[in-house]
């Protein structure tokens, strides 16, 4: 006897993984790597000079997209903190597939001169816990100051797990996996569960170079602006640049004939060897 109704069977396809994050990462400007700079009145000078966003952010934002195609994460969302050309720096995370974005306005150099990590860090924490992250990859530092600080700072601020200077990224679903340089080589460090901190290391990926139509998409992502000022944080930088100075410019080297000129020199002349 056949029936006249028909029987729907609905087949749902569960992903391997269990826990679905909303990922944070950090997007600062600052001076192109390839660019030399200028020091004048004692601080770098800054204008007319080509600013890129930061190498080790690119790694960060390039790791977050690579597991949201994962399918661990199902948001991305590129912060920036600086003036209104960082909206240029944050076109370029959300072209490489970052899903919106937030500026946090402010017209304080972000280069140690005025804005320093402990505020920056005190900013990101509004942020996270606006948002309710799970994960934040930031950059290990920046080129421009170098301070490598904004990282563990927000990580202590929030009270999360960190790994510092990652080089490799495995996750479960539950778990992450994060192996970090080390003076000596790397070392493995096991993350039981989220949220947590990572600072991305160069060794950790190759970013993708955005293409022309996700260029063109980036322009119709969302990017709140919140000011800087206005988030009743104190700004006011904790340690203060005594003095910002070239480096003596290198001395014209030499050619030498054959080897044994070459140790000649570097033990009578460079005092290097014995």
């Amino acid at each position: 006897h056949c029936s006249k109704y028909k029987v729907l069977i609905h087949i749902i396809k569960y992903t391997p993984y269990q826990l679905i994050m909303k990922i944070l990462v950090g997007v600062k400007r600052v001076v192109d790597y390839a660019v030399k700079v200028r020091v004048q009145n004692n601080t770098v000078d800054l204008n007319n000079i080509k600013m890129s966003l930061n190498p080790f952010c690119e790694i960060a934002v390039e790791e977050a997209v690579r597991l949201k195609e994962q399918k661990v994460a199902d948001e991305v969302v590129a912060v920036s903190i600086g003036p209104k050309q960082c909206s240029e720096t944050l076109r370029t995370a959300l072209a490489m597939g970052a899903d919106r974005a937030i500026h946090i306005s402010t017209d304080l150099r972000t280069d140690y001169m005025e804005l320093q990590p402990y505020a920056i860090a005190q900013i990101f924490q509004k942020v996270v816990e606006q948002e309710q992250s799970d994960l934040v990859l930031l950059g290990k530092q920046g080129i421009d100051s170098d301070c490598g600080q904004t990282g563990p700072m927000l990580a202590g601020l929030l009270g999360w797990p960190q790994v510092t200077f990652a080089a490799n990224i495995e996750t479960d679903g539950k778990s992450m996996t994060v192996e970090r340089e080390t003076d000596d080589g790397t070392e493995t460090i096991q993350i039981p569960a989220l949220p947590a901190v990572i600072t991305c290391d160069l060794r950790l990926n190759e970013p993708r170079y955005a293409t022309l139509p996700n260029i063109m998409k980036a322009k119709k992502k969302k990017v709140d602006t919140l000011v800087a000022e206005d988030m009743g944080i104190d700004l006011t930088p904790r340690n203060e640049v005594l003095e910002v100075f070239e480096p003596p410019p290198r001395k014209e080297g030499i050619m030498v004939d054959d080897v044994d000129s070459l140790l000649d020199k570097l033990r009578n002349e460079a005092g290097v060897i014995e």
